[in-house]
């Protein structure tokens, strides 16, 4: 069995969605402890009847199975889906009953026990905890320490009942144990509701990110309306008024009709300045905002990334031509390594040498059977075609390079009058989808 779609099936998923699943079936496995207890029961001590055995195992691998399923219906209850069918909570409870019956039965006087009632009492202990825990997810804090006192007053009753002489030492020893029994169980049902509440964060702080990223762009687009409206709100006013005008003067044969037309495409002229304007502002790339937007659309799709500078790259030294010629490369790379590769890891160097500006993305995610479709050292794709055309107009040059996995995209501008600098200087911290930052690694000189 090979282990690389499974291991690809979770780098694929999302931070929260691997906190999930860590949650879930850790819950999971804990509640197969049960099985444990009595199958440890069962091999230690052989005292009890053999023909009880066999389904005391078997009813409690049943109601193990029927924890599971209620602890899978509670946390997605706990996360906003609906409420666990009755006929999992039914089952979970007649099969808790059954074993502990099944259990007094197969055990009915302890013998061979550590302590007085040892034995039956692990059955009936394990098979009421466990049933009180699989329903965390859907109790309260006070419901589930009035769970634990009520699993602690059935562990200390069984242990008096079972005990062969019921005497002040067999009521002692049931107090103690109902006394130990009451504090696991606050600490194990506490645990079960605390890792949902944080499974819950985790998702809730998810739903606010993707709330902030959509309330961003509707408030772009609210701003880029007012801009659209500030600019033409006024100008399409005075060219309705300057229009009725000229149609009034033509349609009495009176002069200044063809004059107020004249004003009017010199006003419409003015609008379209202005809004190529607007819209420049918008279609205009930054250097600075790609980085840190590659940077956070990298880190959504938990692709490790590392951005750094050599010299005097940093991108506020650069000439603005330059950095937007730049940021175009960044935004069609990043773009590239999340749609079209299954990267682990990216890195983006900024650096000046030999009066240029290079700027290189290097990623992890190409198979081999891309080395057909992509020729070392040049752009492939209509993407990188057209970036290349972007650079060529800007007198730079883009190149790439494919050693399967890892796919490399180099991009050059020149800069006039700008010498070669070998100083490394820190750009943007470096981190991998926990939003921590951590300084970027060092690297060779330019």
């Amino acid at each position: 069995m090979s282990w690389n779609p499974l291991v690809g099936a979770w780098s694929r998923r999302s931070n929260p969605e691997r906190f999930d699943t860590y949650t879930r079936w850790s819950l999971y496995v804990v509640a197969t402890f049960e099985l444990f207890v009595v199958l440890w029961v069962v091999g230690e001590v052989p005292t009890g009847h053999p023909a009880l055995l066999a389904p005391l195992i078997g009813l409690c691998l049943a109601h193990t199975a029927s924890c599971v399923v209620v602890i899978r219906y509670g946390v997605t209850r706990f996360l906003g889906g609906p409420p666990p069918p009755r006929w999992a909570l039914g089952a979970m409870c007649g099969l808790a009953l059954a074993t502990c019956v099944v259990g007094l039965a197969a055990y009915p006087t302890g013998e061979g026990s550590m302590f007085q009632g040892n034995t039956p009492v692990l059955v009936v202990t394990a098979a009421t905890a466990f049933s009180v825990a699989a329903c965390a997810p859907l109790l309260t804090f006070r419901w589930l320490a009035l769970g634990a006192v009520g699993v602690a007053a059935v562990s200390g009753l069984v242990s008096w009942f079972v005990a062969p002489v019921r005497d002040e030492t067999a009521a002692g020893i049931a107090v103690g144990q109902g006394i130990g029994v009451v504090l696991m169980c606050v600490g194990i049902f506490a645990s079960y509701r605390v890792s949902v509440w944080m499974l819950g964060i985790v998702w809730e702080q998810e739903r606010n990110r993707v709330l902030h990223a959509r309330l961003a762009v509707a408030e772009e687009r609210l701003r880029f309306s007012r801009d659209l409206h500030d600019v033409f709100g006024r100008t399409l006013s005075v060219v309705a008024v300057k229009s009725e005008l000229a149609a009034e003067l033509a349609s009495r044969g009176r002069p200044g009709a063809a004059e107020q037309m004249l004003e009017v495409r010199q006003i419409a002229q003015d609008s379209l300045r202005e809004v190529r304007a607007v819209v420049a502002g918008y279609r205009a790339a930054d250097l600075a905002a790609e980085l840190s937007g590659a940077r956070s659309v990298l880190r959504s799709a938990d692709i490790e990334t590392t951005i750094g500078s050599y010299g005097d790259g940093e991108e506020g030294s650069l000439p603005e031509a330059t950095q937007e010629a730049l940021a175009w490369v960044v935004r069609e790379a990043v773009t590239n390594v999340v749609r079209h590769s299954h990267a682990t890891r990216c890195e983006i160097t900024l650096r000046v040498e030999r009066g240029e500006a290079v700027l290189t993305v290097t990623n992890d995610g190409v198979p081999d059977l891309d080395r057909t479709t992509t020729s070392p050292g040049s752009p492939s794709g209509s993407g990188l075609i057209g970036l290349g055309e972007r650079l060529a107009g800007a007198g730079g040059r883009l190149e790439t390079d494919l050693e399967p996995p890892t796919f490399r995209l180099t991009a050059t501008v020149p800069l006039p009058g700008v010498g070669s600098l070998v100083s490394r200087m820190p750009l943007v911290p470096r981190g991998r989808g926990t939003g921590t930052s951590r300084p970027a690694q060092e690297g060779p000189t330019a």
